[in-house]
């Protein structure tokens, strides 16, 4: 069945979307009467008023396109609808809402363009920092600094958004972020004992093993841009986690790996992550 909007096209629309989400979330953030209106979901996860806001107008944004939404904010249909699926909208309204309960600016708006299992496209926004990161796999990958400052110039179409990412995206990997070392996104003061483990591999390995730490999925963008080597996530997350980021770090050169059981150094030979599956916990995934 031939597709109503191209690629690009559909990358513009995630990333106009990814903008105005992030602009409402900073409405929120920087509001000093705001008590954010926490509430506890099931799994005792927190939701704000931001992550409520952000969905609808990524959804808003989206819905023309006429693909399904998925949205850990939205309704989660059973597998047996998803699974005729196509392609497919994946979307994580606000990711790190812990970071942004805190007011650390470590938080990310995350919208995949997903196909047959697959990433294909992505929009990973850094409303706090003003930075964008989006890629089309098989086309490359932008990240594009004071994207919203940039877009608030009249900005107010597809085309109009891709020509300036066009004109300002820096191509990823950045030159600029070319260093000495292994280096490893991983905090040492929350290590489970696999990442522990993959540490202590590369320090066998490599000389000048450095860490690196950071909230929601900016840690796999910093492999897309060439900040980090390797990002070993031997914790669980969820489908709509890693989806947009996944997407840029594939368009970028890289790849997410499965790391099923921990077998060392040498897990990038596991199987690429797969989505869209029964369960929507990803297993262990390595980044590199």
């Amino acid at each position: 069945m031939e597709q109503k909007y191209t690629l690009r096209e559909c990358l513009g629309t995630a990333m106009l979307g990814a903008l105005q989400a992030g602009k409402e979330i900073m409405n929120i953030y920087d509001d000093p009467a705001q008590d954010f209106g926490i509430e506890r979901k099931a799994d005792n996860s927190p939701l704000t008023l931001a992550d409520k806001a952000s969905h609808k107008v990524i959804v808003g944004h989206l819905q023309p396109i006429g693909l399904p939404v998925l949205s850990e904010e939205g309704e989660m249909p059973a597998f047996e609808e998803r699974s005729k699926w196509g392609r497919y909208w994946l979307i994580d309204p606000l990711d790190g809402t812990k970071e942004f309960i805190k007011k650390n600016g470590e938080f990310t708006v995350n919208i995949a363009l997903m196909e047959e299992g697959k990433p294909i496209a992505g929009v990973v926004y850094l409303p706090a920092k003003d930075i964008a990161y989006a890629g089309v796999v098989g086309e490359g990958a932008l990240r594009i600094d004071k994207a919203l400052e940039l877009s608030t110039g009249g900005v107010t179409g597809v085309e109009a958004i891709l020509e300036l990412m066009s004109k300002y995206g820096k191509q990823l990997p950045l030159q600029s972020a070319k260093h000495d070392g292994y280096v490893i996104v991983a905090s040492r003061s929350h290590l489970s004992p696999e990442t522990q483990a993959y540490i202590d591999e590369a320090e066998k390995k490599y000389d000048n093993v450095k860490c690196l730490s950071s909230g929601s999925s900016i840690k796999l963008c910093l492999v897309a841009e060439g900040a980090a080597d390797a990002y070993p996530r031997y914790a669980p997350t969820m489908e709509w986690d890693t989806a947009a980021a996944d997407a840029v770090v594939r368009a970028a050169g890289f790849m997410t790996y499965q790391a099923g059981s921990y077998d060392g150094i040498e897990s990038e030979n596991g199987m690429p992550l797969v989505y869209n599956k029964v369960d929507l916990h990803n297993p262990w995934f390595l980044v590199k």
